[in-house]
């Protein structure tokens, strides 16, 4: 006998089946808390550094000193990820990303001003960061049925959108009182917690090949996953909605500034910073609307241009309350597009492939707004974070168009 049909209510809210498997439900339950920690570290760090220097284009900086450890250590990661178990991976990289947290924690708290140090750690956590998201996203269909991957992506992005607007304005309240050293110690512990959930994780050997040959960690194994994403346009192209998105429409390194010379100093810090998650958030809740949609890539592309539109509207205001609004409703769109994203990777790609897959979706994730940093951290002190803001998303929309245009195959994409 099939299953009586959900009340229309149900199905808007976010769907919960993926929680009915122990061990995704246990990874999932760590992350709500492990999120506030790493969301107090991505205040504290930008706000020691312009605090130190002074300048936006600092911010920007520490983009590029975190991109090339990331960029390096995901590409690789992903190999590893589909050539040894990922849960033993997965336990010693987060093992480095709570080490280096501490290490930024002990350099705050003796009063360290050289911005070096501050850059060496973060550009050390990052090369962990690097290494462990590839496993963690290709053991999410190791845990949950085809069906449910979208749905597991949007509750793991609620849970993300949570932590991410509760982390600012804590660290916004927190920084006044107890400074930027202690954010960085509540975020090494409570990564402990996500150790302990991923030592109760199932062993996940790799898939045996076809061909029967060992797989390689090395720079073929790399290259035959980027041959693999050349050789499917809509895997191509998710990461391109992405790049363009985040490149050209993120600007949060210009928060400190516009917080301070725009909005009025105060808590507008922590409004900006938690204004995009909250609105992750907000649709995640909602997300039983669309993740049941089987046109992936209509659903991405459409998400990616609301989002544009809305970074645009947010370089226009003048209000707090305002800008906080336009930033949300970019959040929302931005869930949108990660879930499908996700969801296209983790299903048009092979087992043997995912970990390469999503090596270089993490780079495009984590790398993205890291550039995106350095671009509107240097633009917004030559042309004013104003029209920088503006520009960025207008490009955004007139760049999808585009891709779109030219690949009408992810247009049309649809899960089997």
């Amino acid at each position: 006998m099939s299953a009586p049909p959900l009340p229309r209510w149900r199905r808007l809210v976010v769907d919960t089946a993926p929680l009915r498997h122990p061990a995704y439900r246990r990874l999932w339950l760590s992350t709500v808390v492990t999120t506030v920690g790493a969301q107090l570290t991505a205040v504290a760090v930008p706000k020691q550094i312009f605090d130190d220097t002074g300048s936006s284009a600092y911010v920007g900086l520490s983009g590029l000193v975190a991109l090339v450890p990331l960029a390096f250590f995901a590409l690789w990661g992903g190999s590893i990820a589909d050539a040894v178990d990922r849960r033993k991976m997965l336990l010693v990289t987060n093992t480095g990303i709570a080490a280096t947290s501490f290490a930024l924690f002990a350099q705050a708290a003796t009063g360290n001003r050289e911005v070096w140090i501050v850059l060496v750690l973060l550009g050390l956590q990052q090369a962990f960061f690097g290494l462990n998201s590839p496993a963690r996203g290709a053991a999410i269909p190791r845990l949950v049925p085809a069906e449910e991957v979208a749905a597991a992506n949007a509750l793991s992005a609620t849970v993300f959108g949570l932590g991410a607007v509760m982390g600012p304005l804590l660290a916004g309240a927190l920084i006044p009182l107890v400074g930027i050293s202690w954010l960085y110690l509540v975020d090494s512990v409570a990564l402990l917690v996500t150790l302990y959930a991923v030592f109760r994780l199932p062993a996940m050997p790799p898939t045996a090949r076809e061909d029967g040959a060992r797989a390689s960690t090395g720079l073929r194994s790399v290259t035959e996953g980027l041959r693999y994403i050349s050789m499917h346009a809509v895997l191509l192209v998710s990461f391109l909605a992405d790049i363009i998105a985040m490149v050209l429409g993120m600007p949060r390194a210009l928060f400190p500034e516009l917080a301070e010379r725009t909005y009025g100093g105060g808590i507008a810090l922590g409004v900006l910073y938690a204004a995009i998650p909250a609105g992750a958030f907000a649709a995640g809740l909602f997300s039983g609307a669309f993740t049941r949609l089987r046109r992936h890539g209509a659903a991405t592309a459409i998400a990616v241009m609301a989002w544009g539109a809305a970074i645009a509207a947010f370089g226009l205001t003048q209000q707090l309350w305002v800008a906080a609004l336009f930033l949300a409703l970019a959040g929302g769109a931005d869930l949108v597009s990660m879930v499908f994203r996700g969801a296209i990777l983790q299903t048009a790609a092979t087992d043997e492939m995912r970990g390469r897959m999503q090596g270089v979706f993490f780079l495009v994730v984590a790398g993205g707004p890291r550039l995106a940093d350095l671009l509107h951290g240097t633009l917004g002190d030559l042309i004013g974070p104003a029209r920088t803001v503006v520009a960025g998303g207008l490009l955004v929309i007139a760049c999808m168009v585009l891709v779109v245009l030219r690949f009408p195959v992810f247009w049309r994409y649809r899960l089997a």
